[in-house]
This record gives C-alpha cells, structure tokens and sequence, in this order.
C-alpha cells in the first residue's frame, strides 16, 4: 500500500473537520490480544480495571508512571475514524494504527477536553489529558508523512493520532452505538502519576 504525502493527508483536513461534534458513531472495536496482535469485535467489554476486557492494556509497561506500571489515564486509545479511513485507506488497514475505538466524533482539544465524559453503549469513559502521538509502528505501517500530519499543529488541536480515556462506568459496546458526549467542562480526577 502507497503511504499518502503530506500534501495528500492535507486534502482530507476538511472532511475530517465535519466530524460531527456531541453524537457520532463507534464504527470499531479493535483488541490487541497480545503484543502486535488484533482481533475486530462487534462487541465488547468495557471494565473500569482492565479497560476494553482481553485487552492487553493491563500488561504493557509505560514509560509515563514512575514504576512501568500501566497508566490508569490510557486505558483506552481512541481515534477519529475520518482520519484512519484516510491514513490507511482501507479499512481492513484500521487496526494496524493500534487504537481499541474508532469513533466518527471530533476528538479536537476544543471539543473533548480532558475531563469529557462519553456514552457508549452501557459504558461510560472518560477523556484524559495523557497525550496520544503514535510510535514508530505507526511511521512503518503508514508512513513518516503520516506521522508528521497527525503531530503537526493542527493535528495536535485536532487530536488526529487520537486521544486517551479511561473507564469510569463499566458496560458493553457494539460497533454502530451512539458515541454521545455526555459531560464537559469539569476538571478530570488526578491519579498522583
């Protein structure tokens, strides 16, 4: 598969910005089983210890809390499906970005700022202020040009490489849920990291 240029990636910035803002769709569940593995759900279990349930998110170390213990605040990758459908330029492409959600909502800082709450299907989630940047995964799977595009600037309001969430009410999700913001405005709770 070709990786798009910049100047390609750019073109998609205007379709991307129609996400819609307070009600999108959950288009994917993605679960990394193991270290490089994925497996595509329709359905899934969202737990306020282990995160998307058979996940591996409870087992990887993270260099951003003081032990390499996993961070609470990342529980959850979640990434606009615009940009994805972009980036990868097929869907059967999606879950190499290595996120558990894609959502047609705007995850924009303006938007979504940490502290946001989202419904989806039983569960609830909430916004983090970690940072989602992406890896060097991502520039071999989709290209230097890519990762420059969803860390430039804009991509940083924007929030293209996606945003972090956590779980804060336990439930089901299915891929085609209403994803609603549900809260705003609020300061999000401090885990001391």
């Amino acid at each position: 598969m070709k990786h798009l240029t910049t100047v390609e990636l750019e073109v998609g910035l205007d379709v991307i910005r129609q996400s819609p803002t307070d009600e999108g769709v959950l288009e994917l569940i993605v679960r990394r089983p193991a270290i490089g593995g994925r497996e595509v759900l329709e359905e899934g279990e969202l737990d306020c210890a282990a995160g998307l349930v058979g996940d591996t998110w409870n087992a990887r170390h993270s260099s951003r809390t003081w032990d390499g213990s996993p961070h609470p605040d990342m529980q959850l990758n979640v990434m606009n499906s615009r940009v994805i459908a972009l980036i990868a330029q097929d869907k059967a492409r999606w879950p190499l970005a290595g996120d558990q959600l894609f959502v047609d909502l705007d995850l924009g800082a303006a938007n979504l700022p940490p502290g946001t709450q989202l419904m989806l299907g039983s569960a609830l989630i909430e916004v983090t202020a970690q940072p989602h940047t992406g890896c060097q995964r991502f520039v071999a799977r989709f290209g230097l040009d890519a990762m420059k595009f969803v860390n430039s600037p804009v991509g940083r309001q924007l929030h293209l490489r996606g945003i972090n969430a956590r779980v804060v009410r336990p439930g089901v999700i299915r891929v085609g849920d209403v994803v609603k913001k549900v809260l705003t405005g609020h300061t999000p709770r401090s885990h001391g990291m």
